[in-house]
C-alpha cells in the first residue's frame, strides 16, 4: 500500500472518521487510535517487522525515563544516581549505551552485508564474501528503519540535554510509529509533536483544505512528474553504454529532479494525511534548486535531516567554535556519515565526501569573501549569484550520480562519456520513441516547461510571499487527482526514499 493508492486513501478515511468520531467522545482515545492505525498500516507492509518496531519504541521509551530520572533533581533521584555510580558510571554514559543500541540495530539491518563484502577484500581466505552473498540475500532491512532510529537518538539526546521524558508509553508510541512519517520521515522531534495530540478541538476548514491540498499536490509530484521522469533515468540507467552525450547529461538532470519531486511529493501527502489529523509536521524542502551555495542548498534540502545533523552531531563535534581547520573536518564528518546513512555502498560514500569537501570549500571561500570586498562584491550582484547558482546546482546535480550509481562501475562510465562521446544509433528510438513515446527534443522541451513552471512557484510563494485562497484550491483539488489518475505511467513506481 503506498501513499499513492485507492488502498491508502480508504485507509486515511477510516482512520480519520475513527479518530474525529470517536475522539469526539472519548479525547483520551486518540492517541491509542492513532497508535492502532499505525501498526495496522505498518503491518500491511512489512508485518514480520511490527515486533521489532514496537520493541524499539518500548527500549527507547524506558531508557529515556531512566535519562530523565538521572538527570532530576531530588532524593529519590540522588539514590539512583549514587546506585549506579557503584558502576562508576555517569548520565552521559547511559545516553552512549542507548545510542550504541539503536546504532547497533541500524548496523544489523543495513551494513552487515557491506562490512562483510569489503572485509572479504581484506581477508580473501575467510569465505567472508559467501557470507556477505547470503545476508544480501536472505536479510531484508524494515522500511524507515534509518528514519526510525534517527528520531530515537534525537529522543534520547534531547532528555539527556533537559527536556521531561513522558511517563506515557502510548504517547511515545503514538509518536514513533506515526504513520505517515514512519516510512520516510520527516524526521521530527518527540516534545514539538506530542502536543498536537492533546487538542481538544476538533479538525478546522482551513487545516481540512490544506492537507487535502497537501495530498493532491503531493500525488501531482510523485505519480506526474517523478515517476514518468523515472521511466527515462530508469531505461537510461539500464543502456548507459549505448548513451551518448547528450542523453547521459538529460539523464543527471531528470534524476535530480525525479529524486527531489518523488521526495517532495512524498512529504506533501505525510504533511496532508498529518494535518488531516490535526498534527502539522515539518516542511521538509523549501525549493533547493534555487540554492546559490552549498550551505545554503543544505538548509533548504531534506531539512529535517539537516537539522538533526547539526543538532546532534555537529555541535556536539565541536560545530564551527574551534578553528577553521576543526570547522572543515567537522563539516566532512558530518557529511561522510549523512552519505553512509542514506545506504550501504561506495557510491553514498563518494557522495558525502563530496559534499563534506564542498562545504568546507564554501566556508573557506566565505572567509577569502570577508577579506576582500571587491569579491564580497561580485558574488551579491547579478552576474555573481548567477555564476553561484550555476557553479552550485551543477556541483549538486553531479554529485547525484554516485548517488544513483553507487556501485562505481556505471558511475564511472558515464563521467568518461559526458564529453563528445557518439551514442548508438538504436539508443534514440529504444529510450525515448519505444519508452517514452516523445522524440528527443520533446523531452527537452518537456524538462525546459517543468524548470519554467518551478521558477513561477519559487517567484509566487517565496519571493513575493503569495498563497492560493481555500476556494482556489477546493477548485483545484479533483483536477489534481483526475491528472494523477488519467497520465500516470503504468506500474507502481516505489518511492525512491523508502530505500533508505
Amino acid at each position: 500500500m503506498t501513499l499513492v493508492s485507492f488502498a491508502y486513501g480508504c485507509f486515511l478515511l477510516v482512520t480519520l472518521i475513527v479518530y474525529w468520531g470517536l475522539g469526539k467522545l472519548w479525547p483520551a482515545l486518540r492517541q491509542w487510535i492513532l497508535l492502532g492505525a499505525s501498526l495496522a498500516f505498518y503491518g500491511l507492509l512489512q508485518p514480520q517487522f511490527v515486533p521489532l518496531l514496537l520493541g524499539l519504541t518500548v527500549l527507547n521509551f524506558f531508557w529515556g525515563r531512566l535519562l530523565g530520572r538521572l538527570g532530576q533533581r531530588g532524593d529519590r533521584q540522588r539514590h539512583l544516581r549514587e546506585v549506579f555510580r557503584v558502576w562508576h558510571w555517569e548520565p552521559r554514559y547511559w545516553l552512549g549505551l542507548g545510542i550504541f543500541l539503536n546504532l547497533a540495530v541500524l548496523f544489523g539491518f543495513k551494513y552487515v552485508a557491506f562490512t562483510l563484502r569489503n572485509l572479504a577484500v581484506l581477508w580473501p581466505g575467510l569465505g567472508l564474501g559467501q557470507w556477505a552473498i547470503a545476508t544480501e540475500e536472505n536479510w531484508l532491512a524494515p522500511i524507515g528503519i534509518s528514519f526510525f532510529v534517527f528520531e530515537c537518538i534525537a529522543y534520547l539526546v534531547d532528555v539527556y540535554r533537559g527536556a521531561p521524558a513522558t511517563s506515557a508509553l502510548v504517547e511515545f508510541s503514538a509518536y514513533k510509529l506515526f504513520f505517515p512519517k514512519l516510512l520516510s520521515g520527516p524526521i521530527t522531534r518527540f516534545h514539538a509533536f506530542t502536543g498536537q495530540t492533546r487538542r481538544t478541538a476538533g479538525l478546522l476548514f482551513d487545516e481540512g483544505v490544506e492537507g487535502l491540498w497537501l495530498i493532491a499536490s503531493g500525488a501531482v509530484k510523485k505519480v506526474l512528474i517523478a515517476d514518468n521522469l523515472g521511466v527515462f533515468v530508469e531505461l537510461c540507467a539500464n543502456n548507459l553504454e549505448r548513451a551518448g552525450s547528450g542523453d547521459l547529461w538529460l539523464f543527471i538532470l531528470a534524476y535530480g529532479l525525479q529524486l527531489y519531486f518523488d521526495f517532495s511529493g512524498y512529504v506533501d501527502l505525510a504533511r496532508g494525511s498529518a494535518l488531516l489529523l490535526g498534527i502539522n509536521l515539518p516542511e521538509n524542502f523549501d525549493f533547493p534548486y534555487f540554492s546559490t551555495s552549498l550551505a545554503d542548498f543544505w538548509r533548504r534540502w531534506h531539512m529535517s535531516l539537516g537539522d538533526w545533523l547539526r543538532n546532534y552531531l555537529y555541535f556536539p563535534l565541536g560545530g564551527s567554535r574551534r578553528g577553521l581547520g576543526r570547522t572543515c573536518l567537522n563539516l566532512f564528518v558530518v557529511m561522510l556519515l549523512a552519505g553512509l546513512w542514506h545506504g550501504a555502498a561506495w557510491g553514498y560514500v563518494i557522495w558525502g565526501c563530496l559534499h563534506g569537501l564542498g562545504l568546507a570549500i564554501h566556508r573557506l571561500g566565505d572567509i577569502c569573501a570577508q577579506r576582500w570586498r571587491s569579491l564580497q562584491g561580485f558574488w551579491v550582484s547579478i552576474p555573481g549569484t548567477l555564476v553561484a547558482w550555476l557553479v552550485t546546482q551543477g556541483f549538486v546535480f553531479l554529485t547525484w550520480v554516485p548517488f544513483r550509481l553507487p556501485t562505481g562501475t556505471q558511475a564511472s562510465l558515464l563521467f568518461q562519456h559526458l564529453w563528445q562521446h557518439q551514442g548508438d544509433l538504436q539508443f534514440a528510438q529504444k529510450i525515448y520513441l519505444e519508452g517514452l513515446r516523445l522524440g528527443r527534443p520533446d523531452f527537452v522541451g518537456l524538462l525546459i516547461v517543468l524548470f519554467i513552471g518551478m521558477i513561477g512557484a519559487y517567484g509566487v510563494q517565496r519571493q513575493w510571499q503569495l498563497q492560493l485562497n481555500w476556494a482556489v484550491k477546493v477548485l483545484l483539488i479533483p483536477l489534481c487527482f483526475y491528472g494523477v489518475w488519467l497520465l500516470a505511467p503504468e506500474g507502481n513506481v516505489p518511492y525512491i526514499y523508502f530505500d533508505f
